[in-house]
């Protein structure tokens, strides 16, 4: 396990994307790469399905039961926009990353055969694309268009600035994911998201005390205008209506707010972070360690990968 032990700079990225463009969204996160390291960036993290898009307010024409004629283009459409991993958008990403030797965390909706994946990926300097993560538990409506991820997806990464998990939007809530994030040691937690509301610094805030790390949480800015006039959404169609507001931010191993919320545009959030902050943290309180009970509790995770069809006896 790598351990940091020199302070270095953080950004968290409050951008839209462009979610009817998926390599000019591209080549937005390489140039904002570029900016972030250009001030002294070596950690950075994307919002939530940034390459691909968050399609906040869309319903897909699927009321409970049935699916309209609008529905099949509507998810066609989307998917002509999801990210292949060997596919020009990545490479685009990589030659960005290994410029700067910056380490990025950025959100996509990976296509893989017919199905969508809200995926976040790793990228760290000359390596490049080192690992990924597919979201667990698609959130309500979600669940329509993103499959299940498995657990063959929530390793840890090595990087020269620690070890960085990344956890999306809402599976924060699930306590044995935040447990199993702990138990690997990582010490910069990477939550991209596409929950603006109020409510989610505080958890931000509770994981970063939790886990003793730093959390680096970051949403789109993204009004209805990223999308064209034809696109369904239930939050109306004003270009000015802002559908995600972001609340982008970084917190401390205390739960002390570094940097952020934003609620106002599009920006660039930065914090220096010092790595010891970390084991000092850990002195009172190890949720994986000297302060956990394991005489009593245990938490058992499968991270194998669940694949449905398996071809055996051949060479």
């Amino acid at each position: 396990m790598t351990t940091a032990t020199r302070p270095f700079k953080a950004a968290v990225i409050q951008a839209s994307s462009i979610p009817t463009d998926s390599i000019e969204c591209a080549l937005k996160a390489a140039s904002l790469i570029r900016e972030a390291a250009s001030h002294g960036a070596k950690v950075q993290v994307f919002p939530e399905a940034f390459l691909g898009g968050y399609p906040k307010g869309n319903s897909f024409g699927s009321p409970i039961g049935l699916r309209k004629p609008t529905a099949r283009d509507a998810y066609a459409t989307y998917y002509s926009q999801a990210i292949d991993l060997n596919g020009e958008e990545i490479a685009i990403i990589n030659e960005a990353v290994q410029e700067t030797e910056s380490v990025v965390v950025i959100g996509c909706i990976e296509r893989d055969g017919g199905t969508l994946y809200c995926t976040a990926l790793y990228f760290s300097g000359k390596a490049g694309l080192v690992g990924k993560h597919r979201k667990l538990m698609p959130t309500a409506g979600e669940r329509l268009i993103w499959g299940f991820g498995d657990g063959s997806t929530m390793q840890a990464v090595d990087t020269p600035y620690g070890r960085i998990g990344a956890v999306i939007c809402w599976e924060n809530y699930m306590p044995m994911l935040r447990m199993h994030m702990y138990s690997q040691g990582v010490s910069i937690y990477c939550a991209p998201t596409a929950d603006d509301r109020d409510t989610w610094l505080p958890t931000m805030r509770h994981i970063a005390l939790e886990g003793r790390c730093f959390v680096l949480t970051a949403c789109q800015f993204l009004r209805r205008e990223a999308y064209p006039a034809d696109f369904e959404c239930s939050l109306g169609n004003d270009p000015e209506t802002v559908l995600l507001r972001g609340g982008s931010a970084i917190i401390d191993p205390t739960g002390a707010v570094m940097a952020g919320p934003n609620y106002d545009d599009e920006t660039i959030l930065y914090a220096d972070i010092d790595p010891i902050m970390v084991p000092r943290g850990k002195f009172d309180f190890d949720a994986s360690g000297h302060y956990a009970r394991p005489d009593i509790f245990q938490l058992k995770v499968d991270v194998g990968a669940k694949k449905a069809v398996s071809t055996v006896g051949h060479d």
